[in-house]
Order: C-alpha cells, then sequence, then structure tokens
C-alpha cells in the first residue's frame, strides 16, 4: 500500500489590521443599504447638522456613537483634552464653519472621566510639546485651585478637574463672535457642557444655563455691540 501524497492544509491569508479597515467598511455600506438603500444619496448631498461636537482626541470615546446619532448628524472637532483655545486656528474655524455655514443648532463640549490630557496636566514635570498646550489646563487648575486642593481623595480631584476643563472650555467657545453674533441675530446656538463617563458608558450633562453664562460674560467679552438681555 502506497504512501498517500503528503497535503498541506493552508489557513486563510493573514489580514492587517489596515485591510480589516476595508472589509469592515465594505459590511458596514453593505448594511446602510440593506436598511436604507437611499442612505448614501442622501448622504453626498449635503450636510445639515444640528450639532457641533468639540471633544477629546481619546480613540475611547466616538462623538457619533455615544450620542446614538448617525453619520451627517454631527460635525465633529476633536482635540487633545477637548480644549477651546482662541489661537488655535482649528477649533476656531471650526466653530466658524459649523455656526456661520452650517447653521449648526448646538454646540457640545464633551471631556471624559480618565483624559489622558488632563491627567498630565496635573503631574509636576516637563512634557516638551505638551508643554504649551497643556497650559491650558493648568491655568484651569490655577483658577480653581483651592476648591480642587480642598478634594482630597485623587481620583475624585481628577475627574472634578475633567468637569471643570470642560467648564472653562464651554465658556470659551461662548466669547467667540461667530456664537455671539448668531445667537443674538438668529436664537441659535445654544452651547452645552457634558462628560462622558468610560466606567458607565453615559453622558454627564454639567446642566450650565448657556444664557446665563452669556450674560455674565457679555459684560467683558462682548463682541456683539448689544449686550444680550
Amino acid at each position: 500500500m502506497r504512501d498517500e501524497p503528503h497535503r498541506v492544509i493552508r489557513g486563510p491569508p493573514t489580514v492587517t489590521p489596515y485591510e480589516q479597515i476595508f472589509q469592515n467598511n465594505r459590511r458596514w455600506a453593505e448594511e446602510q443599504l440593506r436598511t436604507d438603500p437611499e442612505f448614501f444619496t442622501r448622504l453626498a448631498i449635503e450636510q445639515r447638522p444640528d450639532f457641533l461636537y468639540i471633544g477629546c482626541s481619546d480613540s475611547r470615546v466616538p462623538a457619533n456613537q455615544i450620542m446614538g446619532l448617525a453619520p451627517g448628524d454631527v460635525f465633529v472637532h476633536r482635540n487633545v483634552a477637548n480644549l477651546v483655545n482662541n489661537v488655535d486656528l482649528n477649533v476656531m474655524s471650526s466653530i466658524n464653519y459649523g455656526v456661520r455655514h452650517l447653521d449648526v443648532k448646538h454646540i457640545i463640549v464633551c471631556g471624559h472621566y480618565g483624559c489622558g490630557g488632563v491627567r498630565a496636566a496635573m503631574q509636576p514635570k516637563d512634557l516638551g510639546i505638551l508643554n504649551p498646550w497643556l497650559r491650558n489646563i493648568r491655568d484651569v487648575y490655577r483658577l480653581h485651585k483651592a476648591e480642587l486642593d480642598a478634594i482630597k481623595d485623587e481620583a475624585q480631584r481628577y475627574d472634578r478637574l475633567v468637569e471643570l476643563n470642560v467648564t472653562e472650555q464651554y465658556i470659551n467657545v461662548i466669547k467667540t463672535a461667530a456664537v455671539q453674533q448668531s445667537f443674538l441675530a438668529r436664537g441659535f446656538p445654544t452651547v452645552h457642557a457634558m462628560v462622558f463617563d468610560l466606567r458607565t458608558g453615559l453622558l454627564k450633562d454639567l446642566k450650565l444655563d448657556f444664557r446665563e453664562t452669556l450674560r455674565n460674560i457679555q459684560e467683558v467679552y462682548d463682541l456683539t455691540g448689544t449686550v444680550w438681555r
């Protein structure tokens, strides 16, 4: 009896993580068309989102998914620690375009607990090129030092700095001419502040009063010539 020839059993070809993206994309596109054959036809016409989302670049916080919104519903700007710095042309351009050209009705500033940028700003160390960026968060700490230093538990102090950083960036959005002028002329956008909790998957509304905040900051930051009452 002759031996059978040796057969080599080959496994499936290796797919790299980069190639996997395209497989995922095809499945996603096919699923969209199964549920809504006109989905991409509408998507290709124009974007008219109600929301401008300013959030952190952290890969664990996908803007559309955590809010349960579809592509086209949210105009998104992200950077390290969700900062709104008035000399950052990127975020200023996003706000200007979102308000003046897309007519967004709501601007959301969203931070998240466990933010690496906020934690880095709490450390007394030289972080090189990150220093000028993170100084914005250190400034938030300086403004609220008494409150933060009174929190003895480090984890709670960290969470509170995340919330205060969101609050200060929310205020920075309201300082912009685009937001002030649009709200005076058209009654929108409204600005909101929230924090995403990675531990629960839930969003926390910081419940800041936009109209009251606008009224207060216009004493110094009015860019309309007409203080809103």
